[in-house]
């Protein structure tokens, strides 16, 4: 999430088609797949949501961004108190029932109730060991565990358009505070995700990040971060996060231990360019999101619908959930986005999100003194399969697309409503970039399976580093349905082999 970035964003297109009819609270219409209800809020503080997790008997835990902690029981719609006076809470991992760790602004706290009234009684250090500056742009992310016990928390860097306080937390390097309107690091570790192991150790582990306003895995494992669109990222992304790889902004690399006291903003684009890892997920600007945050993957085994495995992100600037179909070509996971869920009920501001034990995904929401909203709202999915693209993937000479229903045989092999264009984006640091190279891409077969749920496409031609958009025209299904979303992108790093 882009947060007080100073830069209005342009208006999130709205795409037609949402594989939603339109929902209000507790108000399920018929024949849609899926309803949005609102979650009455408690009284008496700003329901601006900061974090969202869920215990293992459906108790909701909630940050608020003005120091609360809160236990929301659904079954009795009643809320509780835990702790209050954090500052900027925007991550929570649940221990148990009365312990929590807490990722506020100026440390990684454990809260925990340990005379059993059911309020926190402890509030400890986990870890302080990064660096406050004052900026008002440092915000941070986590924590996510691992299957091995570690924690991961995602640093902001600096805003160009705040300054720095006369003290700060740790050394203070002012190497990346020349360059006017670039983001910067002053102190450790400003554009980093750390990892901090079970044994209380806090290691710099990527580096490179603008604004990584959301830390989430794959159901394989696969650490992933959003960052958003601005100075050195030319349209919002989703990384796949490993160790010791760097991002893409220059400023955090001042802090990587070989580092030679250079200022990064200053080095040659080539040379950046070809140190960075590129995004699995490019966001178009304007198109899919402008600021995405928590990615989360779908493990209910069907209970969310047929996108089981797959992986959902939230919107701030607009009323819109995205869904991602990740896969691995050539031991590179890329893949494409496309809208879930566009407004019909839903509201902006969709900061964190989680799924609960009962299949239902969970979206909080936020302004933060930016386009968004407030509260929590809950999106079920009734029963009836929806008409949707459920998978797109990269062939040696084009894309396979697979849908959740058999398709209309007439308007599913007819080329014409296969209209492909790519593009890409220009990594350098200025503040976003226009889509370059713009050009139609013709299709020259088009093949359908016998069972009418997957279609094999061909382009006259496919080459890495771009994005390939692609907008179906009036393809139904064999039962008449219009498709619920008609534009997906796929981010082309590598080629199939």
């Amino acid at each position: 999430m882009r947060l007080l970035s100073g830069t209005l964003l342009c208006v999130l297109l709205q795409i037609s088609g949402s594989i939603i009819m339109g929902a209000s609270a507790q108000n399920k219409l018929p024949g849609s797949s899926y309803s949005v209800e609102s979650i009455s809020m408690p009284e008496g503080l700003s329901a601006e949501v900061g974090a969202i997790e869920f215990l293992p008997d459906g108790t909701l835990v909630t940050c608020f961004l003005r120091g609360e902690v809160m236990l929301y029981y659904p079954k009795t719609k009643k809320w509780k108190l835990f702790a209050e006076g954090l500052q900027e809470p925007l991550g929570i991992l649940p221990l148990s029932h009365s312990e929590f760790i807490v990722m506020q602004r100026p440390e990684l706290t454990r809260i925990k109730d340990l005379d059993g009234d059911g309020k926190a009684d402890l509030y400890e250090t986990v870890t302080d060991e990064f660096g406050i500056s004052g900026n008002y742009h440092e915000f941070n992310y986590g924590p996510v565990k691992d299957k091995n016990g570690n924690l991961f928390i995602g640093l902001n860097s600096a805003s160009s358009g705040g300054g720095i306080l006369k003290e700060v937390r740790g050394v203070l390097d002012s190497t990346t505070m020349k360059q006017k309107g670039q983001m910067f690091s002053p102190v450790p570790y400003r554009g980093w995700i750390m990892k901090l192991t079970p044994q209380g150790k806090l290691i710099p582990y990527a580096s490179g990040f603008r604004s990584p306003n959301g830390l989430g895995f794959d159901l394989k494992g696969n650490l992933f971060a959003t960052d958003n669109q601005g100075d050195w990222v030319g349209t919002s992304t989703l990384f796949h996060v490993q160790e010791g790889n760097f991002y893409g902004h220059p400023s955090a690399l001042v802090w990587k231990k070989s580092w030679k006291g250079e200022n990064p903003l200053t080095f040659p684009v080539e040379k950046l360019d070809s140190m960075r890892t590129k995004a699995s997920v490019l966001f178009p600007h304007g198109i899919m999101a402008n600021s995405p945050t928590q990615p989360v993957s779908d493990a209910t085994k069907g209970k969310f619908g047929p996108f089981a495995g797959q992986m959902f992100i939230g919107e701030m600037n607009s009323a819109r959930i995205v869904r991602v179909m990740l896969e691995e070509v050539a031991g590179v996971i890329q893949g494409a986005c496309i809208p879930f869920i566009d407004g019909n009920g839903l509201r902006k501001g969709n900061n964190r999100l989680a799924f609960a034990p009962d299949g239902s995904l969970w979206v909080g929401q936020a302004e933060h003194g930016w386009a968004g909203s407030k509260g929590i709202q809950r999106i079920v999915f009734n029963g009836k399969l929806p008409a949707e693209i459920y998978s797109m993937s990269l062939t040696k000479t084009g894309f396979k697309l697979k849908f959740t229903q058999p398709l209309d045989i007439t308007s599913a092999s007819d080329p014409a409503n296969y209209k492909f264009r790519h593009y890409y984006y220009n990594y350098h640091k200025k503040y976003g970039s226009d889509q370059v190279d713009v050009q139609v891409v013709p299709v020259t077969a088009v093949k359908l399976s016998t069972d009418r749920k997957e279609v094999i496409v061909t382009l006259n031609t496919l080459k890495p580093g771009y994005v390939y958009e692609l907008l179906l025209g009036d393809i139904k299904t064999s039962q008449g349905v219009p498709l619920g979303n008609k534009l997906v992108c796929y981010t082309v790093n590598v080629l199939a082999e």
